[in-house]
């Protein structure tokens, strides 16, 4: 029995097309051409492919696309790997990075990273930190904190006392006020983070855990 090399699955959205990536290109080609000649939708169909652990260069996703659209019926709207480039690699491990800067960010000073820090010291009103990851400040944050700058809007500020000027996630900013400021200044050891309708919304460190998930990497036990 021949070994079916594409499977196709319809959703809400459209067809999701899973394409063996153990055969070669010259028979999977073939194969998705007999696919999508198949069958009699009416209408024009959003249409996933996906590649699995197949690398396919710029030109074979091109041609890929090409055999599908061919078919006036359906239309690429995404394509999916579970391979990432080197540059992708790359790019990837600099956003885990965890850096550590011990000292006071003073009036005027910018630290840059492209993953997370933690600063053990205060940042200063007019002290900036720009982050790709998270902001953790062990001290008091008098300053601007944009976290998330590439657009990472899972990405957290925390510090030991709360009393920025600005906080900046992702796109999302947030001018603190006299109102805003008089709720922080009431609880220390708390973190902001982007909540519900992308407003930065804050909390409690011990409830860091419960919205940010995720963010926990220790493996070990509770």
């Amino acid at each position: 029995m021949k070994k079916q090399l594409i499977h196709i699955k319809g959703t809400k959205d459209g067809l999701v097309l899973r394409l063996d990536d153990q055969c070669s290109y010259s028979e999977l080609v073939e194969e998705l051409e007999k696919k999508v000649t198949e069958g009699h939708l009416d209408g024009k169909i959003d249409v996933q492919l996906h590649l699995g652990k197949r690398y396919c260069t710029p030109e074979q996703k091109a041609q890929l696309i090409d055999v599908v659209e061919k078919q006036q019926k359906y239309c690429v709207k995404k394509i999916q790997s579970d391979v990432i480039t080197m540059e992708e690699s790359f790019k990837q491990h600099e956003t885990n990075r965890f850096e550590t800067y011990v000292g006071i960010v003073r009036s005027g000073q910018t630290l840059r990273v492209t993953g997370d820090i933690l600063v053990l010291g205060d940042v200063n009103p007019n002290g900036r930190i720009e982050a790709g990851g998270n902001v953790h400040i062990a001290g008091k944050l008098k300053g601007i904190v944009h976290a998330g700058v590439n657009g990472n809007e899972e990405a957290i500020v925390s510090a030991s006392h709360f009393e920025p000027t600005h906080i900046l996630i992702g796109k999302h900013v947030e001018v603190m006020t006299n109102e805003s400021q008089f709720i922080l200044d009431h609880t220390h050891q708390i973190f902001a983070y982007l909540g519900e309708n992308d407003i930065i919304a804050y909390d409690r460190i011990q409830e860091l855990r419960n919205i940010r998930p995720n963010l926990s990497t220790y493996k070990g036990g509770s």
